[in-house]
């Protein structure tokens, strides 16, 4: 089956109408986007500090660590010594914290449902099946990738 020329577009254009629900219901909280960025990153990751934060966001560590303190101010971050090495200071995200991202994310699904109760079934099915296989070969390593990284081994 030939792939239609226009299908990158389609996604790119189903892409942003995605983005674009998933922002309207993100919009109704207090936090700015780039914060609940930070707050999601740092959930996810336990072992987070300023640096890593930094990196993460592709921003200089005075920048992340001017992030973390407008967190903190709001309820949101502490600052916590790495029990390993006290001289390390860990992220991490506080109850309040998790309970914004946990009614983000359930405001975030229940846009997505509004849209796809709007679909027939079987679309639905069909975009089901559609994304997993995207995301099955966006996560896979390109065979060019395996076979240089073996020749150079």
């Amino acid at each position: 089956m030939e792939r239609p020329a226009d299908l990158a577009a389609a996604i790119d254009a189903a892409a942003g109408s995605l983005i674009a629900v998933l922002d309207s219901a993100s919009s109704r909280h207090q936090v700015p986007p780039t914060q609940l960025r930070v707050l999601t990153l740092i959930s996810g990751r336990p072992e987070t500090n300023v640096n890593g934060l930094a990196e993460l966001l592709d921003v200089v560590p005075s920048s992340a660590s001017r992030l973390c303190d407008r967190l903190e101010a709001t309820g949101l971050l502490r600052r916590v010594a790495d029990p390993r090495d006290r001289r390390e200071v860990r992220l991490v995200p506080t109850a309040a914290a998790l309970t914004l991202l946990g009614e983000l994310a359930e405001r975030r699904q229940r846009a997505v449902q509004a849209v796809l109760d709007r679909m027939p079934a079987r679309m639905q099915h069909e975009l089901l099946l559609a994304l997993v296989g995207f995301a099955r070969a966006a996560n896979a390593v390109p065979e060019q990738q395996t076979d240089s990284a073996v020749q150079t081994a």
